[in-house]
């Protein structure tokens, strides 16, 4: 015992309960919020796609997908500890807090990174890898590293990696990707700005400081009400095309109708109001329920053109929804999983 103690000391290893105390530290670092809007995102790709998915590998899939999520969340916080030390929002992240060293951060996002790829495509296929692949290395890359301090479309481009999860999703399930799969990447690259740019606005003093060139902090509040206005409008039309394509149903269209009507009208308000901060902050609040109710409407209300293809015995109506919940219920432990992710929305 005492040569083993002394051998710990020597090289300076945390003990077991030392690694455990600082494991939220590390899962603070995946950014668990983001990676739940993610999986969830991902998993409606994967249920509504025309091939049926067994159990186990879906599940797989779906947490190769967290798990890439994750690293993108990590390597985004190494190379982003500069200015999150700086910012209010983001000083109480583990990097600033010195409770993870940058060094830290970077192997456990690119061995997090690589374990999740490599998850994938032993589980499902190389298509998807390759796609969970291109947007961890787009999001820390294109997006942390380039686009983030050097152009206020920073959130527009980046906002890329943020939609590809239901892509990923569908392409696990079928090997490729489709129509389907590129307007629900549409609707949530549609909906990243103006949810972005409603928080932002409340922050652009925070933005200034740490030198990061956010619209409203280029442009000025009036400007980026008026686009968060366009995106809306956009928003909501693209909302309405999984009805109009027929892989929706008529509740879906409904449901889809009135969120979108009324996050334009939260927008609106915004517009007319010139920036005033509780607008901002309602039309950020609302954002966020408002993708994840449209996508559990598309997982329920899930018409399929998958009936008229007659390739998935698990397809039409509601057909995404059963699906999903086999897949939950047939991996040991899989709703857990994904119910402990939810919750940390």
């Amino acid at each position: 015992m005492n040569s083993i103690a002394i051998s710990r000391s020597r090289l300076r290893l945390p003990s077991r309960s030392g690694w455990l105390e600082r494991l939220p530290h590390f899962v603070s670092l995946a950014k668990p919020r983001v990676m739940a809007l993610a999986v969830f995102t991902a998993l409606v790709g994967l249920t509504i796609a025309p091939t049926h998915i067994d159990a186990m590998p879906g599940l797989i899939a779906i947490l190769a997908i967290a798990a890439g999520a994750g690293a993108a969340g990590a390597l985004n916080m190494w190379y982003d500890a500069d200015i999150d030390a700086v910012m209010a929002r983001t000083a109480m992240r583990p990097i600033p807090r010195g409770n993870v060293s940058k060094r830290e951060a970077l192997v456990f996002g690119l061995v997090l990174g690589v374990v999740a790829v490599a998850a994938l495509a032993v589980a499902t296929n190389l298509p998807a890898a390759a796609l969970l692949a291109g947007t961890i290395l787009f999001y820390a890359v294109v997006y942390t590293a380039w686009l983030k301090r050097s152009t206020s479309q920073n959130i527009v481009i980046g906002g890329a990696a943020g939609a590809l999860p239901p892509v990923i999703g569908w392409a696990a399930a079928t090997g490729q990707v489709g129509l389907e799969p590129f307007v629900l990447f549409l609707i949530i690259f549609l909906w990243t700005p103006p949810h972005f740019w409603a928080l932002a606005l409340n922050r652009s003093n925070d933005y200034a400081r740490a030198g990061v060139p956010m619209l409203p902090v280029v442009a000025g509040p009036a400007a980026t009400t008026q686009q968060i206005l366009v995106y809306s409008g956009l928003l909501a039309f693209a909302s309405e095309l999984p009805w109009w394509l027929g892989f929706a149903g008529a509740i879906y269209a409904v449901i889809a109708a009135a969120c979108g009507a009324l996050f334009l009208l939260l927008a609106y308000q915004l517009s007319r109001s010139g920036a005033d901060r509780r607008a901002a902050h309602g039309l950020f609040l609302f954002s966020i329920p408002y993708l994840f109710v449209l996508f559990a409407a598309l997982l329920i209300d899930h018409d399929g053109g998958s009936v008229a293809r007659g390739s998935a015995p698990h397809a039409g109506r509601n057909g995404g929804w059963v699906h999903a919940e086999t897949l939950l219920r047939d991996a040991p432990g899989a709703s857990r999983l994904i119910t402990l992710s939810t919750h940390e929305v």
